[in-house]
């Protein structure tokens, strides 16, 4: 992070989400590991310590009664867990796949079915190694506490389980589309500022003098740019009074040997670790700084429920009410917030950002093609389109106004009779449900 004198001097609603350091995020199978260990050393010395320090706290249970409800607890916890994941990731598998093969890692990853694991294996594991402490050196007790634990572990397994059949129920597409458009809400909230907040006020590019002074090169495999540490890359430059220019944005997928960034006007080579350090890579794209990806996820949703195969324009009626949600907030925002300055008010980090016209062109584009022969589908757009006429600012309307064009020369090749044409040009925000007008 910068230091108190090299703050990025960026707009305050801008801060929260691109001034952050990059969270170190644990593997998957990780934290189902750390339940396990923890489990089973807690099952071995809990019990041996009982008997040393606290030997006269025993439980009235018997030992070959402890004994029994031990094994019964580990049995048909191991049980319980292998059915209920296979079940669970069949379900994942064949709904993402159904909705989006994007959305299988998502759900997959989903701390809640992590945990469950966790738990789930932690309780088979303690009630196994606490299965040692019961009538051990032939004192014929059983340890109380242990009995506590075993207990207060089948409660949260029993918790556990109730979430993750509340999760499971997220795979219904309606809450699928919800879950997907809140995540683009939580980013366009955090990373672009409300319109009419103070801009970038120098010339555009105006920091490009002579050629680069130093060029970052990506060097591996395929990866995708899931954030940057905007306060980080803004130190960097300050400190050596030049400008980085970002030539991959967020979202890209960047090859062997694709640039990544170049510096302007330095005075000296920035340490390449330090700069990698602060681009943050991995295997699949993410929400965290990138709004294009929530809108990707809800579209992948609407063109393949308008497949052939599937054919449900209902779903894709439904995944444009959440992308009309999204883009009624992005108009709303400063989009142009590409300009990150320094404390002595210079650019020192310029990072491409997709315009209004981008977004509407991902939004659109594609479930205009496919659900060209679609009523439903086409009446729903084009109510789209007039609320969003109706409710941004002008400077939105003329690529609104380019879209309602399109859609309208859309409805006329598509439809070859007369009365077809007119029924799907009507403004119905169901589709097929209450109509607003009729043209002409």
């Amino acid at each position: 992070m910068a230091s108190e004198g090299e703050q990025v001097n960026a707009a305050p609603a801008m801060a929260p989400a691109s001034g952050r350091k990059h969270k170190p995020q644990l593997p998957v199978w990780l934290v189902p590991l750390l339940y396990a260990v923890a489990a089973l050393a807690a099952g071995l010395t809990i019990p041996r310590l009982e008997g040393r320090f606290w030997p006269e706290l025993v439980s009235p249970m018997s030992p070959s009664a402890a004994t029994a409800i031990y094994s019964a607890i580990a049995s048909g916890m191991i049980a319980l867990t292998g059915i209920v994941f296979s079940l669970s990731f069949v379900m994942v598998q064949f709904s993402a796949t159904a909705y989006s093969p994007r959305l299988v890692l998502l759900l997959a990853r989903d701390p809640v079915m992590v945990h469950a694991l966790g738990v789930f294996v932690a309780t088979f594991l303690y009630a196994v190694g606490a299965l040692s402490g019961v009538d051990r050196g032939g004192s014929g007790t059983v340890p109380i506490v242990s009995v506590w634990i075993v207990v207060a572990l089948l409660l949260a397994s029993v918790g556990m389980f109730v979430a993750l059949i509340q999760r499971i129920g997220l795979l219904q597409i309606h809450r699928t589309l919800v879950f997907t458009g809140d995540q683009g809400r939580k980013v366009i909230a955090a990373l672009y500022p409300p319109q009419g907040s103070p801009g970038a006020t120098s010339a555009p590019q105006a920091f490009r003098s002579g050629s680069p002074t130093q060029t970052l090169i990506h060097r591996g495999s395929p990866r995708s740019i899931q954030s940057l540490d905007i306060d980080g890359l803004v130190s960097l430059a300050r400190q050596t009074g030049g400008t980085i220019e970002m030539l991959a944005a967020v979202g890209d997928t960047v090859v062997e040997l694709t640039p990544l960034l170049r510096v302007w006007g330095s005075k000296a080579a920035i340490d390449e670790k330090k700069l990698s350090d602060r681009i943050k890579l991995g295997a699949e794209r993410t929400f965290e700084q990138d709004p294009k990806y929530a809108i990707r996820l809800l579209v992948d949703i609407a063109i393949r429920a308008l497949s052939p195969a599937v054919n449900d324009p209902t779903t894709a009626v439904q995944a444009l009410d959440q992308i009309g949600d999204l883009l009624m907030r992005l108009g709303l925002r400063r989009l142009e917030a590409g300009e990150f300055r320094g404390g002595d008010g210079e650019v020192r980090l310029a990072v491409p950002f997709p315009a209004w016209e981008d977004f509407l062109l991902l939004a659109f584009d594609e479930i205009r093609f496919y659900g060209a022969t679609s009523v439903q589908v086409m009446r729903r757009m084009t109510a789209l389109l007039s609320d969003l006429i109706a409710v941004l600012p002008a400077e939105r309307h003329a690529a609104l106004k380019h879209w309602q064009d399109r859609l309208a020369s859309t409805v006329a090749r598509s439809f070859v009779d007369a009365e077809e044409k007119q029924q799907a040009a009507v403004e119905d925000r169901q589709g097929l449900g209450v109509p607003r007008r009729y043209p002409g």
